[in-house]
């Protein structure tokens, strides 16, 4: 998903600070425990309606952008 951006927000104000899907308190860290867990896109749906999955999916594309833009620094 190369439009990830557009569906993230970063709000001191919310969710002390992490990422989430706009207009929501849902957590990207959220959505990672339900997928980890088992939980699939469907099911996350059907239990979170103000979600799409054009949500999810954006989810996992910030994750992949974090994983591709972080340094590793050796001490």
């Amino acid at each position: 998903m190369k439009n990830w951006q557009e569906r993230i927000s970063i709000d001191p104000n919310i969710r002390f600070g992490k990422p989430c899907i706009k207009d929501t308190r849902i957590a990207l860290v959220d959505i990672f425990s339900w997928l980890s867990s088992g939980m699939s896109n469907e099911e996350i749906l059907e239990d979170f309606p103000e979600l799409v999955l054009d949500d999810i999916k954006a989810a996992l594309a910030y994750a992949a952008h974090r994983e591709e833009v972080i340094k590793i620094v050796a001490a």
